[in-house]
């Protein structure tokens, strides 16, 4: 069942608390009114305080708008909105006419049915936080879901991309040929091998991999690609060691260098050079120069759209993808700590150079 909204639910209640606020709330200053005119000065302010609270709590939404930040908002609305309700009512008095300047420098008339107002403060900023929470713990909890189906889309297209007949296939040539040739060759290139699918296999279930581990898997997956491409392929990492600690989605990398290889020639004529590099302090760049093929070999679409997506769950920071006549670019921000995943965002084109 759809509930209605918090505007329409608003606009129904105020006639009907007004309507009953009229009798519960009773002092001098209504004493000669008829029971019409008490309705109608219970309905404006009932009306203005409501609504004048609402718009409180939607604007400290906007300043503390996360689920950590829950406690210091609810502090925050409570106080406010009692500090509304107390000033709010004596204006309205004074518009009205009910009162004079010279009736609120009395202590007493100023805080004339503070009580009553501290209550209704308390219990509507209770509600409305209550239903925000629950809003918010739906979507946190919607998000982590989507996340999960993300991560497991992620995991099934990258082995399937990395056990694939023609993976596999291109290995083992490569190592047949590597076992005639350079023994010593053939076991090195047996240990990387058994090295890429044991990071694939650990971290495939992980959110997030510090820079480290992920330059270190990547390292390993590119000394398989030049076995393949020994004079046709050069792979650069220029990342300093001072950023390795920072976060970054597992296979990220290994994704954007296999894509590279997937859509560009590489041949004598045309090799292809990938660049990995820091721009800025929390931004890494793969970028290689472009000789796109005329025909691509069959793709499972894993790659830039699986990491954009898992970028939006994690963080809703944006990677950019930058193509020039010469060089095609992709733009991935770091994570600074596991536990910041939310982070302001930040276009990752500022600052990078073409």
């Amino acid at each position: 069942m759809k509930w209605p909204s918090e505007k329409v639910i608003r606009w129904i209640g105020i006639p009907v608390v007004g309507f009953f606020m009229s009798f519960i709330v009773k002092d001098h200053e209504h004493e000669q009114n008829t029971m019409l005119q008490n309705i109608l000065i219970s309905l404006v302010f009932t009306g203005v305080l409501w609504n004048g609270a609402v718009l409180i709590i939607f604007q400290l939404r906007k300043k503390f708008p996360d689920l950590p930040q829950t406690g210091r908002r609810l502090v925050v609305t409570y106080l406010v909105v009692t500090l509304f309700l107390i000033i709010c009512p004596n204006l309205i008095r004074l518009a009205l006419g009910i009162v004079s300047l010279d009736d609120l420098e009395n202590i007493k008339n100023l805080f004339m049915n503070s009580e009553i107002n501290m209550v209704a403060a308390f219990m509507v900023s209770s509600i409305y936080e209550g239903a925000y929470f629950f809003q918010q713990w739906k979507k946190s909890f919607a998000l982590a879901e989507q996340f999960r189906n993300q991560q497991i889309r992620t995991q099934f297209e990258v082995l399937q991309n990395q056990m694939s007949p023609h993976f596999l296939f291109n290995s083992l040539n490569t190592l047949t040929t590597l076992i005639a040739e350079d023994q010593k060759l053939a076991i090195d290139f047996t240990q990387t091998l058994s090295e890429v699918y044991r990071y694939i296999l650990q971290n495939k279930e992980r959110e997030l991999v510090t820079l480290k581990e992920e330059l270190s898997f990547s390292k390993s997956y590119v000394y398989l690609l030049q076995m393949r491409y020994p004079e046709n392929l050069e792979v650069n990492f220029t990342i300093d060691s001072g950023y390795e600690e920072l976060y970054i989605a597992p296979l990220t990398l290994q994704m954007l260098i296999e894509n590279a290889i997937k859509h560009n020639v590489i041949s004598k004529t045309k090799p292809l050079q990938i660049d990995i590099y820091m721009e800025r302090n929390d931004v890494v760049v793969v970028k290689n120069n472009l000789q796109l093929k005329r025909t691509l070999e069959k793709s499972t679409k894993t790659g830039l759209a699986n990491i954009r997506k898992r970028y939006e769950f994690l963080g809703q920071r944006d990677i950019e993808v930058i193509t020039s006549q010469n060089n095609y670019m992709v733009a991935v921000p770091l994570i600074e700590m596991f536990s910041e995943i939310e982070l302001t965002k930040k276009p990752a084109h500022d600052g990078i150079n073409h």
